[in-house]
C-alpha cells in the first residue's frame, strides 16, 4: 500500500495481550482482533505507545506484529509502530513489518537525547529509504513534541504519508492538513478531543480508549462526517469524562481491568505500572457509574456494562 488514503475512520491504537505473568498471550489478540473489527475498527494501530511497545524487546514486537497481521488477514489495514531509540532498530522493525505485508509503519521522533531537527529529519529519511511501505510519522510529547515547520520538512520525504497528531494545540492540525493537502492524511491522537480532532480536519482518529469504546467512537466518527457536531460532541463530553477517570490510576493496567470487566480478557499490563487495587477499581465503576445520568451515556458501552 503506497497510498494510505484508504485508511481513516476509528483506529485503536491496539493493547498488547499479556499473561498474568507478563508473558505475550496471542490466544487473548486473537479474541482482541476479532473484537475490534467486529467493532467497526477502520484500522489497528499495533506496538505504539498503548501496545506498551517500549516494555517489548526486538522479538517480541516482531512476533506481536507477525501475529496481528494474520489475525486481521487484510479485513482492514494494520499500521505497525516501528519507534525505537536509534535508527538501526527502526529498520529493523520496518523491514520485518514489509516482510509480514503490513499496511503502513509509524514511528515516534527519537527520544532521550537531545537530538536536532537534523537528527530526527535524517531518522525519518532513513527508515523510509529502507522500506516501500508509507510512514506515518507520530507526534506526540511525550517524545518531544515538533513544531509545524519541522513537519512540513518531514512531509517531504518520499514515503511520509501521514501523521498522528496526538497535541492539543488543533488549529496546528488544521493548519497543518490545509497546507499538506487531502492525499495526506492527518490522524487525530487525543481520545479525549476527537470530535475537536474531526472538527479540525482529521482524516481519522487514533487512540487507547478505541479498545474500551470502539463502537461509541464509530458513532462519534459517523455524526461528524454528517456535520452533525453538536451530537457528537454532547457524546465526547461523557467520554472525555470517562478518561479523565481512568486517567487517575495506572492507565494500560486500568484499562485492561475495565475490559477484564465487561467480560472481555485481553490480560494485563507490564511493570512498572501496577494493577489497580480492589478498592481502587471500586472507586473507579463508582465514578463512571455517576456518569450514566447523562442521556447520552446510553451511548457508551462501557457504561452500559456497569
Amino acid at each position: 500500500m503506497n497510498n494510505i488514503s484508504e485508511i481513516k475512520g476509528v483506529i485503536p491504537a491496539m493493547i498488547t495481550t499479556f499473561d498474568e505473568n507478563e508473558e505475550l498471550d496471542l490466544k487473548r489478540a486473537a479474541i482482541l482482533v476479532e473484537y475490534l473489527i467486529e467493532q467497526g475498527a477502520g484500522a489497528l494501530y499495533i506496538t505504539g505507545s498503548t501496545g506498551e511497545g517500549f516494555f517489548m524487546d526486538m522479538a517480541e514486537r516482531k512476533a506481536y506484529a507477525e501475529f496481528v497481521v494474520k489475525a486481521v488477514n487484510k479485513r482492514i489495514p494494520v499500521i505497525v509502530h516501528i519507534g525505537n531509540i536509534g535508527t538501526k532498530k527502526s529498520i529493523e522493525l520496518a523491514k520485518h513489518a514489509q516482510s509480514i505485508d503490513a499496511d503502513a509503519i509509524s514511528s515516534v521522533p527519537p527520544f532521550y537525547y537531545n537530538y536536532s531537527n537534523e537528527n530526527i529529519y535524517d531518522y525519518y529519511k532513513d527508515i523510509s529509504d529502507s522500506v516501500d511501505l508509507p510512514m506515518i510519522v507520530y507526534n506526540i510529547s511525550l517524545a518531544g513534541i515538533m513544531n509545524n515547520d519541522l513537519i512540513l520538512q518531514l512531509a517531504t520525504i518520499k514515503n511520509v504519508k501521514g501523521l498522528k497528531f496526538t497535541g492539543r494545540n488543533l488549529d496546528d492540525l488544521s493548519l497543518l492538513k490545509l497546507k499538506l493537502g487531502e492525499n495526506f492524511m492527518i490522524y487525530s491522537g487525543c481520545d479525549e478531543m476527537a470530535t475537536q480532532g474531526l472538527l479540525s480536519g482529521a482524516d481519522g482518529i487514533i487512540g487507547s480508549t478505541y479498545n474500551l469504546m470502539c463502537s461509541t467512537n464509530v458513532k462519534i466518527f459517523n455524526l461528524a462526517r454528517e456535520h452533525k457536531f453538536y451530537e457528537a460532541f454532547e457524546i465526547q463530553k461523557v467520554v472525555t469524562s470517562l478518561i479523565h477517570e481512568l486517567l487517575k490510576y495506572d492507565f494500560f493496567p486500568t484499562l485492561k481491568s475495565c475490559m477484564r470487566h465487561t467480560g472481555l480478557d485481553i490480560g494485563y499490563g507490564r511493570k512498572p505500572f501496577n494493577e489497580p487495587t480492589k478498592a481502587q477499581f471500586d472507586r473507579l465503576l463508582q465514578k463512571c457509574r455517576l456518569l450514566k445520568s447523562n442521556k447520552y451515556a446510553k451511548e457508551i458501552e462501557f457504561l452500559n456494562t456497569i
